[in-house]
């Protein structure tokens, strides 16, 4: 039976020399395996700790092997789907493995709707796409970057993102059942997709809280891979400390520095002493004009070193103490990124450390303690209020951007927010895409940026002399069973929520689980439920897998998708693949 079927053939069958060798194993896990949510499947049990080989089993941590974090529901894919700060939904976690359909369908690319370009003469229809535009695209984030897959994979220089902290005040509204499990699975679907989607040479810098920090930082190891781990950055959002803490005020936050591929990282430019009189000390220039200095560091100074034999200039060989393997020093002697030098009367290894193009900047943050006052009076002066309770300052991003990319760059921000990263990226010639899921995108994500255009003299504007100019353009995934998702959840009656029905069973994709045969036959019953007992119904059966247009089914009359649509979809995954 399990041959004849196509779907458990491919996942439980082996092809060996002709022969169907059947993977025991697996298939008692996917049979024993307890479902912990309503149609959702993972092979991970119900508690969340290390691991040896990310194995599925008791097998916890051991004396050996790489060590990876697991916990229930590890194996799927969460949409995380809102569009609302305080909106909840129940969600469907999809199993790779066991529902690879849905999962294929949940992330094929989609279509865009509802295009708009801004520029300084204000708002105009597009006809095509160049390939060489700044995007602001609204809808889940997941399914913008999977769409993005299509056209970005590998072009991504710098992705920085602020995700919602998993805490009662950070805005975590998904699926609270696990509610530390949701949080983990929320990011690691989206981390991945990451990876694919930077450069060789690419960066990520992922914002985050102590409330996750260290599960988060174990999920980026298994994702990018230990060696690509290049630092821990500590944001000091606030002086003093919070003063709403029960036991312990912390005023700050962690960055995590991840590459793609150390070896082509531009990971020389990292390390930055913001000392003006040390700045003074040992400039030049390369050749191609880019500022550094060589730092010596003494041999007292350094923590746990190492004892390596080297050849010195004058041929000798001689020990030196490091905090480098000899493999790694004598690999970055080639490259230019150390050297051996002369030093207080003995050789001593020199590190080659960039400035980055506005130290004045960047040392600002510093000198202000990282305190983010700065940040709430931006968004105060945009837009006589802060929208947010703690949004970044362009200093920070300037220091990220600056520090990560050059010119014409690419930037991706997936939790644009306010829009703080798209501006820096604006005011300093890269381009850049901001995802942002939430309706505030329109009022003031796609308000700042206009803004910005203008010329606005806040934030880093004055700082680095910024007029103005540019352009971006604005799209929306386009809906199909979201929008009937969006209409319960906004209905105010049972009569209005009936009249959804009405609609849903003549246009709208049912889950397949759903008989409406048997439903119509018990509406009277259903009418005498409440109306929130009516609406969680009705999202119920919903098809969570039809949420969107996919950009393949544009051409199928059930979804009328206009003419200029069709044509403006076609031109953006061809100009920008």
């Amino acid at each position: 039976m399990l041959i004849k079927n196509p779907t458990f053939k491919k996942h439980f069958f082996t092809e060996v020399e002709s022969v169907l060798v059947f993977d025991k194993i697996k298939f008692q896990r996917f049979v024993n395996n307890k479902s912990f949510l309503p149609d959702s499947y993972t092979a991970f049990k119900n508690k969340i700790g290390l691991t040896i080989n990310d194995d599925t089993t008791d097998n916890f941590i051991k004396t050996k092997n790489d060590v990876v974090l697991v916990w229930p529901h590890k194996d799927c894919v969460l949409e995380g789907g809102q569009t609302k700060e305080d909106q909840k939904r129940n969600e469907i976690f999809w199993n790779e493995t066991l529902a690879p359909d849905n999962v294929d369908r949940l992330l094929d690319a989609k279509a865009f709707t509802n295009f708009k370009k801004y520029d300084k003469d204000g708002e105009h229809k597009i006809t095509e796409f160049t390939g060489n535009e700044n995007l602001i695209l609204k809808g889940n984030n997941l399914l913008v970057l999977a769409s993005l897959l299509k056209t970005h994979r590998g072009k991504i220089k710098l992705i920085y993102i602020d995700p919602p902290y998993n805490t009662e005040k950070g805005g975590f509204n998904y699926n609270d059942t696990f509610t530390h499990s949701t949080w983990l699975t929320f990011i690691k679907s989206r981390i991945e997709i990451s990876k694919e989607l930077l450069t060789e040479d690419g960066v990520i810098a992922i914002n985050s809280d102590e409330i996750e920090h260290a599960y988060l930082k174990v999920i980026s190891d298994e994702v990018f891979g230990r060696d690509n781990f290049k630092g821990d950055f500590i944001w000091q959002k606030r002086k003093g400390g919070g003063n709403d803490s029960y036991f312990l005020a912390l005023d700050h936050d962690y960055i995590l520095i991840y590459t793609k591929n150390g070896s082509k990282a531009i990971h020389n430019k990292w390390r930055i002493s913001y000392n003006k009189d040390y700045l003074k000390r040992y400039k030049e220039i390369d050749d191609k004009g880019e500022k550094y200095y060589w730092d010596t560091l003494s041999r007292d100074g350094l923590q746990n070193p190492i004892v390596v034999s080297l050849k010195m200039p004058d041929g000798k060989t001689k020990t030196i103490n490091s905090q480098k393997s000899k493999e790694t020093i004598e690999e970055e002697l080639k490259t230019g990124l150390v050297r051996i030098k002369e030093y207080r009367d003995d050789w001593s290894i020199q590190h080659r450390i960039y400035i980055p193009k506005d130290g004045k900047v960047a040392r600002s943050i510093l000198d202000k303690n990282g305190t983010n006052k700065t940040a709430n009076d931006q968004l105060k002066e945009l837009f006589g209020i802060s929208p947010f309770k703690y949004p970044k300052p362009e200093e920070l991003l300037l220091f990220l951007v600056d520090l990560f990319t050059n010119k014409n760059d690419v930037v991706l921000d997936f939790f644009v927010g306010s829009g703080t990263t798209a501006a820096v990226a604006q005011k300093t010639n890269r381009k850049y895409i901001g995802i942002e899921q939430m309706d505030y995108i329109k009022n003031v994500t796609v308000e700042r940026l206009k803004k910005v255009i203008d010329g606005e003299q806040g934030g880093i504007s004055t700082t680095i002399n910024w007029q103005g100019g540019g352009s971006f353009i604005y799209a929306e995934l386009l809906e199909y069973n979201q929008k009937y998702f969006a209409q319960i959840q906004e209905a105010k009656t049972k009569e209005v929520v009936l009249k959804i029905w009405g609609e849903m069973q003549e246009k709208a994709f049912l889950s397949y689980q759903f008989d409406k045969d048997i439903f119509n036959k018990r509406l009277d019953a259903f009418k005498t439920a409440s109306l929130e007992m009516m609406q969680q119904y009705l999202v119920e059966i919903i098809d969570k897998n039809q949420l969107y247009v996919n950009f393949s089914e544009i051409e199928d009359k059930t979804f009328a998708v206009s003419k200029e649509d069709k044509a403006l979809n076609y031109s953006f995954y061809k100009k920008n693949n």
